[in-house]
């Protein structure tokens, strides 16, 4: 009894292979893709909140040094008025050049909120976070860490919409007799799948940059 597949079989079978192995391959990379995807979303999603938080943190920063300021140039105009008591003239100066120090402090304090520690140099430290300085991350920094998150989401959204595609396709060309077609659509779904990952890998490559 012969057990010779038929030509035909084994080519079915061949094409079915074929197509299997590709899509398994991408659907892996989709897999890749949307993890990655959901992680660096997370990120900047955390990263805005952060900044939001610096820039009200920079706020409150400068209405201090506001009201120190004005504090002090009160003390001053009164001083150059000549009408505080002589005995009064050197507790006031103390009190001015405290002011002064205060609004330079929050000067100091504020730049580094905005540009961040590494930016400012160990020199101009000013701002503590839990008692150590160089610690704060500016919100600069911060808005350009989001910009990158944002260019790299809008890349893996690509890879996404092409290994999707890859994987309808893959289906239909396992349903599809006609070779040609096959050959077309095969084709087609091994291009959109290396496009995809292509994608993948250069959203996560603006990530690390």
């Amino acid at each position: 009894m012969s057990t010779e597949v038929p030509e035909s079989d084994s080519h079915e079978h061949h094409w079915e292979m074929r197509f299997g192995i590709t899509l398994a391959i991408f659907a892996a990379a989709l897999a890749i893709n949307d993890l990655w995807a959901g992680k660096f979303g997370d990120d900047e999603i955390k990263e805005t909140n952060e900044k939001s938080n610096a820039y009200m943190w920079y706020q409150s920063k400068g209405i201090k040094e506001t009201l120190a300021e004005g504090q002090r140039d009160l003390i001053q105009t009164l001083l150059k008025s000549e009408s505080i008591a002589s005995d009064k003239i050197a507790e006031l100066d103390k009190v001015a050049s405290k002011l002064h120090a205060q609004v330079e402090r929050y000067k100091r304090e504020k730049h580094e909120i905005l540009l961040g520690s590494a930016a400012v140099g160990k020199e101009h430290w000013a701002q503590e976070i839990d008692g150590k300085l160089g610690q704060v991350i500016g919100s600069k920094e911060r808005e350009k860490t989001i910009e990158r998150l944002s260019a790299a989401g809008d890349v893996f959204d690509f890879g996404t919409l092409c290994l999707q595609l890859c994987m309808v396709l893959g289906a239909i060309g396992l349903l599809l007799k006609i070779p040609q077609g096959r050959k077309m659509t095969f084709a087609t779904v091994l291009a959109l799948g290396v496009i995809g990952t292509l994608f993948c890998i250069r959203a996560y490559s603006i990530v690390l940059l």
